[in-house]
C-alpha cells in the first residue's frame, strides 16, 4: 500500500513561503524578518540551509545582531553548529564566516564607548566556537572580549565577565595545544579570582577550576591535575548548569584515570554519562559525544577494549552527523577510534580499519591545521604504530616485494615517531610522560627494526622518566618493562635480566588490575619462554598453569554498557570523596 505523506502545517507552508520569496529578494519580507521571533528566524535560516542556499545564509548571519539573536535558540544548538560548520566548508566559494564575524567583532574596539552587551555577544561567540572546536577563531574573539573588559573599570560584574571569557579562553588554548598561551591566561584567571575575593564576592569557581585541571592534565601533569578535579568536585551545586556539572564530572573521571584510581573514575564517568544523556536526549549535542569519549577512555584503560571500541565509534558517528568530515572533533574521533581498534586487533594482526581511521584523522587533520601542529604528531603516532605492527605481520611472506614493502613500513614508522618526539620535546621538554611514551614506542620500532642496543637505550629512557615521574608501580612503568623484558628475552638472550623485568610487571598490573588484565597474558608467555630457555621446568609449569587459570577468568568477564541511576549531586560528590 502506498503511503502517504502528511500535509504540510499552516506553520511549515509559511516558512516555506518567505524562504521562497526571501531567495527572490523580496525586499518586504527582508525587512519584516528582524521582527519575527528568535525562534522562528532561526527556522527561517535553518530552512535556507537546508535547501543549500548558503551564500545567502552567509550573507545574513554576518550580521552579528541576527548571529547573537540566533545563538540565544539554545535548544537548536546542535542544528546551528551543522549551519557553521557548512558555511565553513563553503569558504572557499564565498568569504568565510568567522573571518567576517571577528572583523565585525573588532570593530567594537575602535568605539568610544563600550557598551557591556558588546563583551556579553563575544563571550557568547566564543562560547558558540568552542562548542563546535573552531579554537583559533574562539581565541581571537575572547581576546577581543578581554581587551573591551580592560576598557571598562575593574568592577565586580566587569571581573566577572572577565573571568568568564579566561574560563572560555583556556579551555580552547588547551584543546588547540597552545600550553604557553593557556599558562598565561591561567595565570590571568588567578589574578581575578583574587581581586573578587578582595571585592568580598565568591563566584562559583567550579567550571574554570576543571579547566585548570585539564591543562595540567594534558600537560601530564597528573598530581596537580587530580587536585584541582577535587577542587572543582568541591564547588558542586545545584544552581550550575548541568553543563558544567556533567564537565566537571568528566574531567575528574580522567583525572582519577590517569592515576589509576578505577573505582572512582568509573563512578565518575557513569553518572556525567546519565546526566549527559538525559542532557541531550533529543538534541545530541558534541558534549554527548565528549562524554561517551571520555566513557570509552575508561573503558579502555580498565581492559574493556571491545566496549570501549562501541563506545567510540557510537561518539565518532554522532560528531560526523553534526560536522561532516572538516572538523577536529572529526578527526580526534577518528584517531581515537584508530588507536582502540589498535588495541583491539593487537592479537589478530588485522589492522585494515585502525589504518583508515588514522589516515582518516590526518587527512582531516593535515586540511585545518598548520603543518607542525602538536595534534597532527598524536595523530601520527597512532599511524606509525599501526604501520609497525603492518610491517611485522607482513614477515610471514618471504617474498622480496614483502620485503621491500615491510622496510618500507618500518622507515615510514621510524620518521613518524621521530616527528612526534621532536614535537613532543620541544613543547614539554625531556622530563614528560609523552615524551618518554615517544621514547618507548621507538625502543619497541628499533626492536622490529634488530637496532637491539638502541631499542635498549630507548626503553632504558622511557623507564626512567615515567618511575620519576609517576612512580616505580604505575602501568606505564610496567608497560615499558614489559617492553624492555621482550628485547631481553626474544632478541638479545639476557634470560635472567628478562626474568627479573618480567615479574617486575607482572606484580604491577596484578596490583593495579587484578589477575584478569589482558596485558598478563604477553607477561605470561614471555616469562615461561625465560623459563624454557633456562631449562627451569618447575617455573615453565607454574607459568603455564597461570596462563590456564587467567584464561578461564577471561572468559567469566562480562561487561554491559549502560546508563546509572544519576544520584542526588551531593551524594555523588561524597560518595567520590569517601572512595578516595
Amino acid at each position: 500500500m502506498k503511503m502517504v505523506s502528511s500535509p504540510l502545517s499552516l506553520y511549515q507552508i509559511c516558512l516555506n513561503v518567505t524562504v521562497e520569496d526571501s531567495i527572490k529578494g523580496c525586499r518586504l519580507c527582508e525587512k519584516d524578518l528582524k521582527f519575527l521571533p528568535n525562534n522562528i528566524l532561526f527556522d527561517f535560516y535553518y530552512k535556507l540551509f537546508l535547501e543549500n542556499h548558503l551564500c545567502l545564509l552567509g550573507r545574513e548571519l554576518g550580521d552579528l545582531e541576527i548571529f547573537n539573536r540566533l545563538l540565544s535558540v539554545k535548544s537548536k544548538r546542535t542544528k546551528f553548529l551543522k549551519c557553521f560548520q557548512s558555511l565553513l566548508d563553503h569558504g572557499n566559494k564565498t568569504t568565510n564566516i568567522s573571518e567576517i564575524l571577528i572583523n565585525q567583532y573588532s570593530k567594537y574596539l575602535k568605539k568610544i564607548d563600550v557598551n557591556s552587551n558588546y563583551i556579553d555577544f563575544g563571550l557568547k561567540l566564543g562560547g558558540f566556537l568552542n562548542e563546535g572546536g573552531w579554537y583559533p577563531n574562539c581565541i581571537k574573539v575572547l581576546n577581543i572580549a578581554e581587551e573591551l573588559c580592560k576598557r571598562h573599570p575593574r568592577t565586580e560584574l566587569i571581573l566577572k565577565k572577565l573571568l568568564d571569557c579566561y574560563h572560555k579562553r583556556i579551555h580552547a588554548e588547551v584543546c588547540y595545544k597552545e600550553f604557553k598561551a593557556a599558562d598565561h591566561t591561567y595565570e590571568l584567571a588567578q589574578k581575578v579570582v583574587s581581586e573578587l575575593v578582595d571585592l568580598g564576592s565568591s563566584p562559583n569557581l567550579a567550571a574554570i577550576y576543571s579547566n585548570f585541571s585539564t591543562l595540567y592534565y594534558m600537560k601530564s601533569e597528573y598530581d596537580e591535575a587530580l587536585e584541582w578535579s577535587k577542587k572543582a568536585l568541591r564547588l558542586l551545586s545545584h544552581d550550575l548548569p548541568v553543563r558544567i556539572i556533567i564537565e566537571v564530572l568528566r574531567q575528574a573521571s580522567k583525572s582519577c584515570i590517569v592515576k589509576r584510581w578505577f573505582n572512582q573514575a568509573g563512578f565518575l564517568i557513569r553518572q556525567a554519562l546519565s546526566l549527559a544523556s538525559d542532557l541531550y536526549a533529543i538534541d545530541h549535542h558534541p558534549h554527548y559525544a565528549d562524554t561517551l569519549t571520555d566513557y570509552g577512555f575508561y573503558l579502555l584503560n580498565y581492559d574493556s577494549t571491545e566496549d570501549s571500541l562501541k563506545v567510540y565509534e557510537k561518539s565518532l558517528a554522532i560528531r560526523k552527523e553534526i560536522f561532516l568530515k572538516n572538523n577536529i572533533n572529526v578527526a580526534l574521533a577518528h584517531e581515537d577510534l584508530a588507536y582502540v581498534l589498535y588495541v583491539h586487533e593487537y592479537s589478530s594482526g588485522s589492522f585494515s580499519s585502525a589504518s583508515e581511521n588514522a589516515e582518516k584523522a590526518l587527512k582531516i587533520m593535515r586540511k585545518i591545521l598548520p603543518p607542525d601542529h602538536l595534534l597532527i604528531s598524536s595523530a601520527k603516532r597512532v599511524k606509525a604504530l599501526i604501520l609497525e605492527e603492518v610491517a611485522l605481520d607482513m614477515r610471514r611472506f618471504g617474498d622480496l616485494e614483502n620485503i621491500r614493502r615491510q622496510n618500507e613500513y618500518l622507515r615510514e614508522s621510524e620518521e613518524l615517531h621521530k616527528e612526534a618526539l621532536a614535537s613532543s620535546f620541544k613543547t614539554f621538554g625531556e622530563k614528560n610522560v609523552l615524551t618518554a611514551k615517544q621514547y618507548g614506542n621507538l625502543g619497541r620500532l628499533y626492536q622490529s627494526m634488530t637496532k637491539f642496543e638502541e631499542a635498549e637505550r630507548m626503553h632504558l629512557k622511557a623507564i626512567a622518566i615515567k618511575a620519576e615521574l609517576l612512580g616505580e608501580s604505575d602501568y606505564e612503568v610496567a608497560l615499558s618493562v614489559g617492553h624492555l623484558a621482550s628485547l631481553y628475552n626474544y632478541q638479545m638472550g639476557r634470560y635472567h635480566d628478562a626474568e627479573k623485568l618480567y615479574k617486575r610487571s607482572i606484580e604491577i598490573n596484578v596490583n593495579l588490575f587484578g589477575e584478569t588484565y589482558s596485558g598478563l597474558e604477553y607477561d605470561y608467555r614471555g616469562i615461561t619462554h625465560v623459563y624454557m630457555k633456562l631449562a627451569d621446568t618447575e617455573n615453565v609449569l607454574l607459568y603455564k598453569r597461570k596462563m590456564r587459570e587467567w584464561k578461564k577468568l577471561r572468559e567469566q568477564i562480562r561487561t554491559e554498557i549502560k546508563n546509572e541511576e544519576v544520584l542526588p549531586l551531593q551524594e555523588i560528590v561524597d560518595t567520590f570523596f569517601k572512595m578516595c
